[in-house]
């Protein structure tokens, strides 16, 4: 079957074993047979030659067994190693690249979620109220408090407590509430939610959440005050609208009877959602649209309108660290002129408003949005971008050392490889010169640029050699006993027993000299490119 993309790994397992993605069970296993005499531990007395050929066969086995196997083999051609590694397999109705992809993408989420959910989760928010007009009366400078938090606790594969609770003072009045949410997981496609309350708004309910398709969901509650008996309904629907925007609409009857259309874009550049909402006794719309200018820093621009709220945000934010994300915004509104500050890591937020003024000078208006904006960008410019830019400097060295390690380790595993193959190398190589036949006399990997430059020279200096491998030792046991030589198109020779990627992210050729039949004859092939030898255009 013909792969729907092409896998990173640059087919390694076919490159591994020298096999063609069209390759025969036939082919597969006498491929097999063929590295497994080579490097089979057992035929090997010398401590370090028995590790090297225990590490090799290791190699070709797990490829084997992998290649030999149908669906596995049909899911390494899609996606590589990386859909094997997240547990996809496939069933008699799952033998089109769409259905893969969708369980893949599937297996994908489900794994991230194991990995959070591996310990007790616990999210949270501390909200603190500032007022200058309330502290110039004479008042304290702090308005009000709130914080919530919540913790989700597996309980098993299928079962998960989450327990949270909130607390809201402002003044000398405050409120508080708990909450425990039970969820069961029914199935792969849906759930119930067992949920109370109790505090300020003491109820019980039940929800359900179902995948009614590929792209929609769907979600229906049941909610009975124990305050006053009243019963609240609620239904939701979410469909994905494109591969980047999602679309619902809530549906709530009850004391406070609502409906809500809203919809939700998101993509590596930018982020955007609105909503649209309509009750018995209030109306409202709201939207915020997010641009991230890098990787670390975004600008975000917020708005409300309706019968409770009237307001504008404006402002930005950098990610300080791997968790950590800090936030300023600007806000004018039917309260007045206020600055707010987040503090975002890891599943918990610090926010904190800080209300100006509540008179709507235009010189005010102008100077609290314009005075923080210049002090952000001269922060910037003089403190933040220098030190950044010394951090990245210092992360480029350890990755180039890094980097400069795993290709010294490369390159001693490939040559250890070598010496394992070259006593057949060496038979076959003989073989062939004794019937005039096909004998590699010098190979060639690397950089492309770096190839060229000494393909000419019969050495190979100090500057060339650690972007080059001399690869004649193992292209000469790859030579059939009819004296020819293939390597197949659209696989990376580095993934060859013996060869090694001696400059990642760079074009590559492969150099190869031979001799057939007392001519000599010389050929160029690209990274993934076809090669059959020998053929007669190669004569110089």
């Amino acid at each position: 079957m013909a792969p729907e993309t092409e896998p990173e790994d640059g087919r390694e397992l076919y490159a591994l074993l020298h096999l063609s993605p069209e390759s025969s069970d036939e082919e597969i296993r006498r491929a097999y047979r063929q590295y497994a005499q080579i490097y089979h531990p057992d035929k090997y007395q010398d401590p370090q030659m028995k590790d090297v050929a225990t590490e090799n066969f290791q190699r070709i086995r797990d490829a084997y067994e992998i290649l030999s196997d149908e669906n596995k083999r049909q899911i390494y051609d899609i996606y590589g190693m990386e859909g094997l590694n997240s547990g996809l397999e496939l069933g008699p109705k799952l033998n089109k690249p769409e259905e893969i992809k969708r369980q893949l993408e599937e297996l994908r989420r489900r794994k991230e979620e194991e990995k959070i959910f591996v310990h007790a989760r616990s999210t949270g928010s501390v909200v603190t109220n500032f007022s200058v007009p309330q502290y110039l009366d004479g008042d304290g400078v702090m308005k009000g408090m709130g914080m919530s938090s919540e913790v989700q606790l597996p309980i098993s594969k299928l079962n998960t407590v989450t327990v949270g609770g909130n607390l809201v003072v402002n003044g000398t009045a405050g409120t508080g509430a708990a909450s425990v949410v039970l969820r069961h997981q029914l199935s792969s496609v849906s759930s119930i939610d067992l949920m109370a309350t109790v505090g300020l708004r003491s109820l019980i309910g039940v929800q359900t959440f179902r995948q009614i398709s590929p792209n929609s969901t769907a979600t229906s509650g049941l909610a009975l005050s124990l305050r006053d008996g009243s019963i609240n309904l609620s239904n939701g629907w979410t469909r994905q609208l494109s591969e980047n925007t999602v679309g619902n609409i809530q549906l709530v009857l009850g004391t406070e009877s609502n409906i809500s259309v809203g919809w939700q874009k998101k993509d590596e550049k930018c982020s955007a959602a609105g909503e649209v909402k309509v009750g018995t006794n209030s109306f409202g719309a709201s939207a915020h649209y997010t641009h991230h200018f890098s990787s670390k820093s975004h600008g975000r621009v917020a708005g409300r309108v309706g019968s409770m709220a009237l307001d504008f945000e404006i402002g930005g934010g950098r990610r300080i660290s791997e968790f950590s994300t800090v936030r300023m915004l600007y806000n004018i509104g039917i309260q007045g002129v206020s600055w707010k500050f987040e503090l975002n890591r890891a599943g918990q937020k610090l926010v904190i408003p800080v209300l100006l003024s509540t008179d709507f000078n235009a010189l005010f208006v102008t100077g609290a949005f314009a005075i923080p904006s210049t002090l952000y960008f001269l922060l910037q410019t003089y403190v933040v971008k220098p030190y950044y830019l010394k951090r990245e400097k210092q992360k480029t060295l350890e990755k180039m050392d890094s980097l400069s390690t795993q290709l010294t380790e490369a390159r001693q595993a490939a040559k250890k490889a070598q010496r394992l193959l070259e006593p057949v190398s060496n038979r076959k190589k003989n073989k062939q010169l004794e019937n005039d036949g096909l004998v590699i006399t010098k190979a060639l990997y690397g950089d492309r640029k770096k190839i060229k430059e000494s393909s000419e020279l019969s050495d190979i200096d100090d500057n060339v050699a650690s972007q080059v491998l001399d690869v004649t030792i193992p292209l000469n046991f790859l030579v059939t006993e009819a004296g020819q030589l293939k390597l197949h198109e659209g696989i990376k020779k580095s993934g060859i027993m013996g060869f090694y990627d001696p400059c990642p992210g760079d074009p590559k050729l492969l150099l190869v000299e031979y001799t057939y039949h007392g001519q000599q004859y010389k050929v160029m092939a690209d990274d993934c490119g076809a090669l059959l030898i020998p053929q007669d255009i190669h004569q110089f």
